[in-house]
């Protein structure tokens, strides 16, 4: 379909987990109305409840405790080195060309293994592995296999076939080489980073990226049989607009990623340094932004792509579509995930971990995390053990996020509660949302609607109990 049909077009055509295909207009006017700002949900209660009178001895205890359950673990690695900064970036990260400089880091990271595994029984399977930053790429060959096998020394890595292995490549730095080392490693999934194709937005935002590089990585993973490929995407960076965007998608969709995360560039300066390079001026207005998500909607919609959430999109035989189906998607700190019910360790500067009814949280800054672990102890600065309010919260609001829709009865039945009597306040804060057409009700059964879904953020804050105590703090916007 060309891009002027796509645009011209008044539905959109949405898939709804576990109900059948809708089409709905497109209202922009709501959209607007909407758009506040509101938590991603990666996590419940959200980081701005995290505090730190949470002590390494609080993780420790609730890592001993998680052996009980047995529950597979989930490993996330974060390696804050850059070669050059991007100027949209909010990440933790260190720039610096000298690879030299992640050796001490990476035995640091190996002593606060050794501290955690200790409390762990490490015949617990590793089922999902995750290098984020920063640049995992930044690290050389060699120093790659020595990650690798200082996590397999610690907790014992995974061979099995249903492992989910996944680093974010810079497609700038990696090479084919590269990716023939990650596979030897075991590394099964990879995600390349492009935001855009447009050699305008590329310079303005300090990330010259020739789509060459980016097709050439992936022809030769997807001959090396990487079982899943992950393209990340944004909108709203300075000079796009929906005809370059399209454009952009185009190109994309011919190079065929089995999921595609389009994510919505959030302006913080104040927050974000590398962030002032960039002229606000040149940022696209609200109007054109919602041009632009409206037609990647429907031409990814178009090309085939189920839309999970939010921003990702995949196809439907992937893993994260297949899981969204049978209810067994999660939603962490990467993102959505096809591997729920895994206690999820975090390991480096930044990094956060969820195990059993706590989250605990590294310090982002280098030196604080270094003198830590050279004291011998975890680096944990701050956290936070979940009340059973929090937990039966979290549920809802990760179901919610996962499945677009909410099946009360099977919740009353989850945690021993009458639930629309538990959540009659948060129900009727949503009364609202379903006389616009966000959501519908049937008995037991909420869903959110094709617009509710571009939405879902908005109808999770409904079930949040510590949004009350969090004004003031500046989450991005909806949309």
């Amino acid at each position: 379909m060309p891009v002027h049909a796509l645009a011209a077009s008044s539905t959109m055509t949405s898939t709804m987990a576990g109900a059948a295909p809708e089409q709905k207009k497109w209202d922009e006017a709501l959209l607007r109305r909407y758009d506040t700002s509101g938590p991603r949900y990666t996590s419940y209660p959200t980081a701005l409840s995290f505090h730190d009178q949470f002590t390494p001895s609080d993780l420790t205890q609730a890592l001993e405790r998680s052996n009980a359950s047995q529950r597979p673990l989930s490993l996330y690695v974060h390696i804050p080195f850059c070669r050059k900064i991007c100027f949209y970036c909010a990440c933790n990260k260190i720039a610096t060309k000298n690879t030299a400089l992640a050796e001490p880091y990476l035995s640091r990271l190996d002593r606060e293994m050794v501290l955690t595994a200790r409390h762990l029984d490490t015949t617990r399977p590793v089922k999902q592995l995750h290098w984020g930053g920063g640049t995992p790429t930044f690290l050389n060959l060699n120093q790659m296999g020595d990650l690798i096998d200082r996590l397999d020394a610690r907790f014992g890595l995974s061979s099995a076939s249903d492992r989910d292995y996944a680093i974010e490549i810079d497609p700038r730095e990696a090479d084919v080489f590269t990716l023939r080392h990650l596979q030897s490693l075991g590394f099964n999934r990879i995600s390349l980073g492009v935001q855009d194709l447009s050699p305008l937005v590329q310079k303005a935002i300090n990330r010259i990226q020739p789509r060459v590089l980016t097709e050439t990585l992936m022809d030769e993973a997807h001959r090396l049989g990487f079982r899943s490929l992950n393209l990340d995407l944004i909108y709203g960076l300075p000079f796009q607009t929906e005809k370059s965007f399209a454009d952009t998608l185009r190109q994309v969709i011919e190079l065929n990623p089995a999921r595609l995360s389009v994510f919505n560039y959030a302006h913080m300066p104040e927050r974000f340094a590398p962030q002032r390079r960039i002229n606000v001026d040149d940022l696209p207005g609200s109007e054109e932004k919602l041009a632009i998500l409206r037609t990647t909607i429907e031409m990814l919609t178009a090309a085939g792509y189920v839309h999970i959430g939010m921003d990702h999109f995949a196809r439907p035989d992937d893993s994260l579509a297949i899981a969204q189906r049978d209810g067994s998607l999660q939603r962490n700190f990467q993102g959505y995930s096809s591997h729920a019910q895994c206690d999820l360790i975090g390991l480096g500067v930044s990094a956060i971990s969820r195990i059993d009814d706590v989250y605990a949280q590294n310090p982002s800054d280098l030196a604080s995390y270094e003198a830590a672990l050279d004291q011998g102890q975890l680096a944990t600065v701050r956290g936070v053990r979940l009340s059973d309010d929090d937990l039966i919260r979290r549920d809802v609001i990760e179901r919610l996020m996962c499945d677009m829709g909410i099946d009360l009865a099977a919740v009353s039945q989850r945690w021993n509660i009458d639930a629309p009597r538990y959540f009659a306040p948060a129900l009727e804060r949503l009364q609202s949302a379903e006389q616009d057409g966000l959501l519908t009700r049937s008995g037991d059964q909420l869903s959110a609607t094709s617009m509710g879904r571009l939405l879902v953020r908005h109808l999770a804050m409904a079930f949040d109990t510590h949004l009350s105590g969090q004004i003031g703090q500046r989450y991005s916007k909806i949309v």
